[in-house]
């Protein structure tokens, strides 16, 4: 069986590669076609998503050194961000949808396989915490709207305002330009922040949290708070996290994919590399998209890859905090 399961996996492994293209290939080359799960000790650490991630690891990274567990660190980290007035992409300062209002979606994931999350919640300074709140308290994954604000109050949350005076007028200039629906996905603003973590047991969780797409149509949700496409944590394979055009990897489930071709032994890089060349193969590409994958298995390696150069990921361990280049598939036009 293991003989046939290997032939499987290679004769996979030379039938995608036969439909790469050149660049796509090379950075497949880099990486280890297998992915060792065998853990006999692996330092605490913390990756994340964009030079803002740098701050988020820096505030896990503290909790895991104090002997914290990944669950607490993963959401004290993305506190950073959604509390950060100056990112744009992510809680306070979050650019509005096109009806001038700041919409949150988050969703948190524990090592024992449960998870919570929230969409479209308003008002709300910190949703990844209101996320652990429907997940530890409710039997249910996902809360929306109105319903996922209630439920913050209801347990204690303050409403604040998340519009901050530079969001605002950004708003007001795209709404003078006469642009009657025109969303961008920020991911030239650092966009969505997933972050995954490494506790000293070797138990992984993970956590995402955005403002979405600037100038949304009201109701819009992303891949975010969607467990499997924004985020996937399985404690005993490894975990994934995505960011960009949330429309592109909701159709492909691109975290919960990752994950699926850890389980069958590749490494975290190459992972991500068949997730977006899957993602190639399913949706179609225009020129302003940008998708950037991000993993770790449960020997703590890392992998990355993105749709288009630009996508940064930060890599906290052992008090060594650094901001990393992805590999890519396509340049911009």
């Amino acid at each position: 069986m293991a003989n046939r399961r290997s032939f499987i996996k290679q004769s996979l492994i030379v039938s995608v590669a036969t439909l790469l293209p050149l660049k796509f290939i090379k950075a497949a080359e880099t990486s280890d076609i297998e992915g060792d799960l065998t853990v006999d000790s692996v330092q605490p650490m913390v990756i994340s998503t964009w030079s803002h991630g740098l701050q988020a690891n820096e505030a896990a990274g503290k909790v895991l050194e104090a002997g914290g567990n990944a669950l607490d660190a993963v959401e004290q980290g993305v506190w950073v961000p959604e509390a950060d007035p100056e990112v744009e992409s992510v809680g306070l300062g979050g650019l509005p949808d096109s009806e001038g209002n700041v919409t949150l979606d988050a969703c948190i994931m524990a090592p024992n396989g449960k998870a919570g999350s929230v969409a479209y919640l308003q008002h709300i300074l910190h949703p990844v915490s209101v996320a652990r709140k429907v997940m530890e308290n409710t039997p249910h994954v996902i809360l929306t709207g109105e319903g996922a604000l209630k439920f913050a109050l209801d347990n204690g949350f303050e409403k604040v305002n998340l519009l901050t005076d530079k969001a605002k007028s950004a708003w007001k200039q795209w709404k003078a330009s006469g642009a009657r629906y025109a969303p961008n996905a920020n991911w030239e603003n650092h966009d969505t922040i997933g972050l995954i973590a490494i506790d000293a047991s070797g138990d992984l969780a993970g956590a995402c949290t955005t403002s979405g797409m600037a100038f949304k149509h009201p109701g819009r949700v992303g891949d975010s708070p969607i467990i499997g496409a924004g985020l996937f944590v399985d404690n005993k394979v490894g975990a994934a996290t995505a960011t960009g055009e949330g429309e592109a990897v909701l159709k492909t489930l691109g975290s919960f994919l990752i994950v699926e071709f850890m389980r069958n032994g590749m490494h975290p890089q190459r992972a991500c590399e068949e997730a977006i060349h899957r993602l190639t193969e399913s949706v179609l590409v225009h020129e302003n998209m940008q998708v950037g994958y991000l993993a770790v298995n449960k020997a703590g390696k890392v992998g990355a890859f993105a749709l288009r150069k630009g996508f940064q990921y930060a890599v906290y361990q052992q008090g060594e905090n650094r901001l990393v280049e992805s590999a890519y598939l396509l340049e911009w036009k």
